[in-house]
This record gives C-alpha cells, sequence and structure tokens, in this order.
C-alpha cells in the first residue's frame, strides 16, 4: 500500500473576506442585533454580521448545508440557526457566541430541516421547530447544551407548524402555529415535559406565516396566507379579533411586529410595509412623528412632540395655499398663488420639480393619490386638474370644468379611483378617477370650505360658510343630516378619524370641537385660538390633533380617546 498523503490534506482553506448579496429567501432572516449596529443574515451556509455605519463584515461557518432559520437572544449574546439537510439525515442548530463570533455548541436532534427558533425572554432555552418530515418541537437549555424535551409540534389531523415565538415576560411558555393550528405550550421543567393546548378560532380556517406577541404576553397576532390578522389571547387561548375584513394584504402577511408605542408594523408578500392597528387592520399611512404647514411665503416641517421646526422651504413673494405629503414620503406636494405645483424633498427642502402654469387664477386646493402616481389640483377659476406623476415626468391628464369658482378642499377615495372636491360656488363634486369624469354633485347654500369622506366611504361630510356639518351619500349626493356646526362664523377646517367613530371641526369661532360621528354631538371643546381657524387635521393613529389659524399660531391638542 502506498504511504502518499492524499492531495486534499495539503490544501490549505482560503479566508473569506467579504460576501455581496442577500437573497431574502429564509423566512424573517434580515435581522437586527439588539446593539442596533449589526445587521445579521444567512446566505447559503454562512451567517454573515455586518456593521450597519461601518460595513465591516464578519461570518458564522459551521453549517454543511443551506441555513433555513436564524434567531437572536434578546440580550443578544447568542444567535442560533438551523439548517435543511438531505432526507432522513440529522439537520443541526448550532448557537453561537456573539460577541466572540464562535461556535459554543452543535445541537442535532431534528431530522431533514429546522423549520423555526426562538429563545426564551431570559436566554434559558432555545425552542427548536422541525420541518415537515420531522414535525417535532424541542425545548434545549442554553446553560446545559442540551435537550430538555420534545413532543410532535401538531395534532394529527392538521398540517405543519412553521413559526414559533417565546412569550416576552415568561420563559416557560410559547407559542407555535402553521397550517390549522395554533397552540400555546407550557414547560414543565421537574418532569421534563412540554404541555400543549389547542387555540380555538371558530370557523376560521388559517395558514399562519407569522406570529408576533405583545411586550406584556397580553395578546399575540398571526399573519395568515389570506391576507388577514389573527389576535388571540394566550391565558383563554380564544379569538380575539381578526381583520381586515375587506382589502386584505395582497400574498398574505408574511411578518409582524408589535410596536412598543401600540399598534403593529405588518409586511405583505405584495413588499407593502404598513402600520396598522386592532381590531380593523386597516393601514395607518402617515406618522405622527412630524406635521408641516404652509402660510404665505413659507412652508415648514415640524417635530411634532418637540414642537421643533425641522425645515423652512420658503418661495419670496408668493403664498402658499395648500400642501400635501407624497404617501412615500419622498415629497411635499404644494400649490401656490402664481399657478404652479411645487414638490420639494421632506429631508433637504430641496425643489424637486415644478407644474408651470397648473392653473390660470392660482392653485387653491392639492391632493396626492396614496399610490403616489396622481395629484390632483384645485384652482381659483374652479377647474380640478389630474396630474400623472412619473420619475421623471408631470403630465396633464384632464381637467374637469365644473366648479363655477374657487376649489376649497379635495380628498381622495382610499383605492384612488374617485374623489371629491369642494367649492366656494356651493357644489361638491364626485369624480370618478377611473373614467375622469363627474360622478355626482351636491348643491347647497354654502360656500363649501370643507370635505372629508368616512372610512366606509359611502358618506361624505362637508361644511362652510353657513355653518352646517352636512352628511350626504355619496351613491345619489342626497343629504342625509344637517348638524349645528357652530353659532358663530365659518367652518373652515374638518378631518375625520380612520375608524369613522369621531371628527373634528374648526372654523371662524375660533373652537376646535370633538364629534360623536353617530351621534352627530361634540364630545370635546378646544379653546386656545385667538384668530380664526382655517385647517385642522388628526395625526394618523389618533394621538394628536394640530389646528392652525389665521394669526399665525399652531396648536397641538391631545386626542381624547385611546384608540
Amino acid at each position: 500500500m502506498d504511504n502518499k498523503i492524499s492531495p486534499e490534506a495539503q490544501v490549505a482553506e482560503l479566508e473569506l473576506d467579504a460576501v455581496i448579496g442577500f437573497n431574502g429567501h429564509v423566512p424573517t432572516g434580515l435581522k437586527c442585533h439588539p446593539d442596533q449596529e449589526h445587521l445579521i443574515f444567512p446566505l447559503g451556509c454562512t451567517i454573515l454580521i455586518q456593521a450597519i455605519n461601518t460595513q465591516e463584515q464578519n461570518f458564522l461557518q459551521g453549517h454543511g448545508n443551506n441555513v433555513s432559520c436564524l434567531a437572536i437572544s434578546r440580550s443578544g449574546r447568542y444567535i442560533a440557526s438551523g439548517q435543511v439537510t438531505f432526507m432522513g439525515f440529522k439537520a443541526d442548530i448550532i448557537l453561537w457566541d456573539y460577541k466572540k463570533r464562535e461556535l459554543l455548541a452543535r445541537l442535532s436532534l431534528h431530522k431533514g430541516k429546522i423549520e423555526a427558533l426562538a429563545f426564551s425572554p431570559n436566554d434559558l432555552y432555545l425552542v427548536s421547530l422541525g420541518g415537515p418530515d420531522d414535525g417535532s418541537v424541542v425545548v434545549w437549555s442554553i446553560a446545559k447544551r442540551d435537550a430538555i424535551c420534545g413532543s410532535p409540534a401538531a395534532g394529527l389531523n392538521v398540517g405543519n407548524a412553521t413559526n414559533v415565538i417565546f412569550s416576552r415576560c415568561r420563559d416557560e411558555m410559547f407559542v407555535t402555529a402553521g397550517n390549522g393550528t395554533i397552540r400555546v405550550w407550557e414547560l414543565d421543567l421537574p418532569n421534563r415535559k412540554i404541555w400543549p393546548t389547542e387555540c380555538q378560532t371558530g370557523q376560521m380556517k388559517r395558514i399562519v406565516m407569522s406570529i408576533g406577541m405583545a411586550d406584556d404576553d397580553s395578546f399575540f397576532y398571526l399573519g395568515t396566507t389570506t391576507g388577514d390578522i389573527l389576535k388571540m389571547n394566550p391565558r383563554t387561548k380564544l379569538l380575539s379579533d381578526a381583520g381586515p375584513a375587506k382589502d386584505k394584504f395582497s400574498l398574505g402577511v408574511s411578518a409582524i411586529r408589535c410596536l412598543k408605542m401600540g399598534g403593529l408594523l405588518v409586511g405583505s408578500g405584495a413588499g407593502l410595509l404598513v402600520f396598522c392597528k386592532s381590531p380593523s387592520y386597516k393601514p395607518i399611512n402617515g406618522t405622527a412623528e412630524l406635521f408641516a404647514t404652509c402660510a404665505k411665503k413659507d412652508i415648514r416641517v415640524w417635530h411634532t412632540s418637540s414642537n421643533r421646526e425641522l425645515l423652512r422651504i420658503t418661495v419670496p413673494n408668493m403664498t402658499c395655499h395648500g400642501i400635501d405629503f407624497m404617501r412615500d414620503g419622498k415629497s411635499i406636494i404644494s400649490a401656490w398663488n402664481d399657478g404652479k405645483i411645487r414638490a420639494f424633498a421632506p429631508e433637504t427642502g430641496q425643489l424637486m420639480y415644478v407644474i408651470n402654469s397648473a392653473h390660470r387664477i392660482g392653485v387653491t386646493a392639492i391632493a396626492t393619490t396614496s399610490d403616489c402616481k396622481r395629484v390632483i389640483s384645485g384652482g381659483g377659476e374652479g377647474e380640478v386638474r389630474v396630474w400623472q406623476i412619473g420619475c421623471q415626468t408631470q403630465k396633464l391628464e384632464e381637467a374637469l370644468k365644473e366648479h363655477k369658482s374657487s376649489v376649497s378642499c379635495i380628498r381622495v377615495k382610499r383605492n384612488n379611483e374617485e374623489c371629491v372636491t369642494a367649492s366656494t360656488d356651493g357644489t361638491c363634486i364626485i369624480w370618478d378617477l377611473v373614467h375622469l369624469r363627474r360622478n355626482q354633485m351636491i348643491l347647497a347654500n354654502t360656500l363649501f370650505q370643507c370635505v372629508c369622506y368616512h372610512p366606509e366611504e359611502f358618506q361624505i361630510i362637508t361644511s362652510g360658510t353657513d355653518r352646517k356639518i352636512a352628511y350626504w351619500e355619496v351613491f345619489d349626493g342626497t343629504v342625509i343630516r344637517e348638524l349645528e356646526g357652530s353659532l358663530s362664523g365659518s367652518i373652515n377646517g374638518m378631518d375625520i378619524t380612520q375608524e369613522g367613530v369621531h371628527f373634528v371641526t374648526g372654523g371662524n369661532d375660533h373652537l376646535v370641537k370633538v364629534w360623536d360621528y353617530n351621534e352627530g354631538e361634540v364630545t370635546h371643546v378646544g379653546v386656545g385660538h385667538s384668530g380664526n381657524i382655517t385647517r385642522i387635521r388628526i395625526s394618523p393613529g389618533n394621538q394628536y390633533i394640530v389646528s392652525v389659524s389665521a394669526d399665525g399660531a399652531i396648536l397641538r391638542w391631545k386626542y381624547p380617546y385611546t384608540s
């Protein structure tokens, strides 16, 4: 026999220097470390730790096949990663030391694939979920680096469990969910057992894609392939609510996070990221952190909680009549008395584009569509114009000539297929934005100053110089009810909550009023303005009301109801 050394034994290993790439194939595989300075994500069989600010990279290498899931402990001390392997073979979980960037333990029990991993809140335990060929759930002791106990993850007549999340407060409770199965588990350490309780969702049969746990463990939220969210109570194991009822999230709810400020951050399969709240789960676009005002030659952006001015945009010798944020947050669209529409960058205040000669007698009102593709403007001559906004171009799509006098307010329906314009000629017109024609006209003996869609969008409310708040049927333009909005002077501004339960008004009586929509009664009054209130807005998420008046004052009010 020849004693030559095999060629492989003499070959030195190449050192990996840098990796460019992120394939996004691992569900919830992109993590931010609790130090807030590093991103951690798998690529093939390597795990990358990338510094956010310096772009420095470290690599964790130890898996013999592709990484299928990743978890970071709450303290940030540990990372756990699971892999896929060949059918029937053991699939490893590796426990890593984050600071030292080294392998602490290799945990081998599951076969085929590790589906999901989660750490207990105090870094005592790691729970792992095996893939479809394995079907078991195992709890590991981090101190002993060994399995404590295991169990089949789901019952016999349901599909696989694919998600796991630990309690935020207790090391002995966790939740698994998947195809038709939602279970709350209790760890019984003295007997080395885990006990599952099946959660009841009634008639709703769902495939769970993602889970989020509230900070105080009061509820957990499940994102489904159907595109809705289930809210479960871990104590009663019962369904608390579910939504949205209409306009479900396209391609499923693939990621869900409970925020400390309340509400949820939800990611969908279609690439949408939205903020929403139970029980409606309708997207709350925008942020309560910032708001913008305009007056004379200035547009100003304010930081809501500190009342600080962050940005001032000035166009000398001009008057700005109206502003709107594009929903993607990339531009502020503004209406000016020289007939121009100007768009500015919200961070720098830099002019992005100008639409010249948008209206003959000045631009008096402006609104944007939620898909960021259109701007709708109103002019002093009464024209309503629809503009197509591209990356480089702004094109007039249609001029709608029905109003006889200046357009005072424009609101766009959520699906961007309809809008309503209020005018001082005593009409409000509902426009079809698909076929670009008039759908309905509303007439009253008033100079309309403001209009709002109720969130259900089958009614609108209007007000103006006759001091009346009128509710109208969108379908046929009939008036449903009229309320006495103010004892003296015009009502100039109104806004409605995302839920449609309350609305606010302000006008020449200097009072801010909060109304119950269904009862038609004032519930709160704000006294503080010394000038005529010109506009009023409720912040996304219903934290604040901001009102502005003709004397230049900006008042921020605490929204009186918890949502």
